[in-house]
């Protein structure tokens, strides 16, 4: 069964990178991957890798399926899904088959649909952080 968003497809036990945590070098994988800290280096992951709100990310990130929270210095690559969330700030080039980016987010550099359709725009419904802080 086709999940809408990546996180509710995300299947098995994931690899939690903490906020104190900071890794230098490549990083490669398979399986889901959430990094709430610092990444300094380039990935390649065979699955949907997570950046939490607050992580940052220098190089480019390769994997299955991507949702970006947190910052990004490098390019982001995807064999399919990328969702942006408000909370993101890009500052590289987005590439993937489907791309959603919410309304908020900041990206600085070129995007590109894989698939030949154009990137969707979307409000987010979950719970984050800014709507407990409106709310």
């Amino acid at each position: 069964m086709f999940k809408r968003r990546i996180l509710d497809s995300a299947e098995g036990a994931s690899t939690y990178i903490a906020p104190t945590t900071k890794i230098t070098g490549t990083l490669t994988g398979k399986g889901s991957y959430v990094f709430c800290g610092e990444m300094e280096g380039d990935c390649d992951i065979d699955g949907p890798v997570t950046l939490a709100p607050g992580a940052r990310w220098k190089g480019t990130l390769r994997a299955g399926d991507v949702i970006v929270a947190g910052r990004i210095d490098g390019d982001v690559v995807a064999n399919h899904r990328i969702e942006v969330s408000e909370t993101a700030h890009i500052a590289g080039s987005l590439a993937g088959r489907s791309i959603a980016v919410a309304e908020g987010a900041v990206i600085e550099g070129d995007i590109k649909v894989t698939n030949g359709t154009s990137p969707r725009n979307f409000k987010e419904k979950r719970d984050t952080v800014e709507a407990r802080k409106a709310g």
